[in-house]
């Protein structure tokens, strides 16, 4: 899906070590999967994510020389991910509203019959129904990061992490009712 060398041998790599290079490519295979989390949770189609997620390792790549260790590498990469990502869907938003995808119209057709299947229709129809922060917010919390992890990633108080969580939880719960 994605070609972590054509990132990381563009033009924009001049200053950057072969050794920086392998760095950043163990770097990136490592944390892959945040970067697959943050491209399907803010696209629709597969040829979209693709692209989402071919912007983020660009954007990865570029800023990868300012990167200080001051933080660990994944909330650095959630936050560089998730600029991408939510920038690349206000955009593809605004152009894309009322057209679904074939994959939707797929998924409308599929018959969800187990009760299982059914709380997760219900979940994934919740978070797509959200704005991109808190998109970002239940996708972090869904993955196990802690408060001050979140908050670090969003730019937001930990306090405000718990708020909003909270909220989204009694959301998710009365559209249940």
């Amino acid at each position: 899906m994605i070609s972590h060398a054509t990132a990381a041998n563009n033009s924009l790599s001049v200053g950057i070590t072969s050794k920086q290079h392998e760095r950043f490519e163990a770097l990136l295979d490592e944390h892959k999967k945040i970067l697959y989390k943050v491209a399907n949770l803010y696209s629709k189609s597969r040829e979209d994510r693709e692209d989402v997620a071919q912007e983020i390792v660009a954007q990865l790549w570029r800023s990868f020389a300012s990167f200080d260790g001051r933080v660990q590498f994944s909330t650095w990469m959630y936050r560089i991910a998730l600029n991408v990502a939510i920038s690349n869907y206000r955009r593809e938003s605004a152009r894309k509203r009322y057209v679904l995808s074939d994959e939707e119209q797929l998924l409308k057709a599929v018959d969800l019959s187990t009760e299982r299947s059914e709380e997760l229709r219900v979940l994934y129809q919740f978070i797509d129904g959200l704005d991109p922060l808190n998109k970002a917010l239940v996708m972090l919390y869904l993955d196990g990061n802690s408060y001050a992890e979140t908050a670090q990633v969003l730019g937001i108080s930990e306090t405000n992490v718990a708020t909003k969580i909270s909220r989204l939880k009694q959301q998710l719960k009365q559209g249940k009712k």
